[in-house]
């Protein structure tokens, strides 16, 4: 393992805390979240070792910096625990697939359909596939046809993002639900 050099900074994600300030003077906040004002830095650690909790530079590009009297570790597990709320609250949108022959029978049809509206009312964007096979292919009319109903039966909840198009011996059409 290489070491730096006693002088070569320690890269540390998170604010500077303790010793680690640099600026001679900080605004300081005492542990009730009361501004204290304008102080040396080590009038500030001072204060933070008497209250047994440490001082955490919670603004560093401040003018002076604006450090916080409070409990590093207590403050780091909040933050965490932060960023896992609002991970939990991120939806990933999927691209879930329907595929779809021609000549496909109206009950099929239907259950396709209600396949698509449940994915776009989870949030995701549906790619609906219209494969063809043998001389289908030359009556690609037919596969457009039962694309536009589907367009249709989700016109007022969903908008079409990628317009059917013929790609060799299929047809894509891409639909997104639209935010509410």
């Amino acid at each position: 393992m290489v070491r730096p050099h006693n002088n070569a900074p320690i890269s540390k994600d998170g604010p500077r805390v303790n010793n680690e300030i640099t600026a001679a003077k900080v605004r300081l906040i005492n542990e009730a979240g009361d501004m204290i004002g304008v102080v040396t830095r080590l009038e500030g650690l001072k204060m933070a070792q008497e209250a047994g909790l440490d001082l955490v530079e919670v603004s560093p590009n401040a003018e002076p910096p604006v450090c916080k009297i409070l409990d590093y570790g207590k403050y780091k597990y909040e933050l965490q625990k932060k960023k896992g709320e609002a991970k939990k609250k991120q939806k990933v949108i999927e691209i879930k697939e329907v595929q779809l022959r021609p000549g496909i029978d109206e009950n099929d049809f239907q259950v396709k359909l209600r396949a698509v509206h449940r994915f776009l009312q989870e949030g995701d964007k549906v790619k609906v596939t219209m494969r063809f096979r043998g001389r289908e292919v030359a009556h690609h009319e037919l596969g457009m046809e039962v694309l536009v109903r589907i367009r249709e039966s989700v016109e007022p909840t969903a908008k079409v993002e990628n317009t059917p198009k013929l790609e060799g011996k299929q047809m894509i059409m891409v639909i997104a639900p639209i935010a509410k």
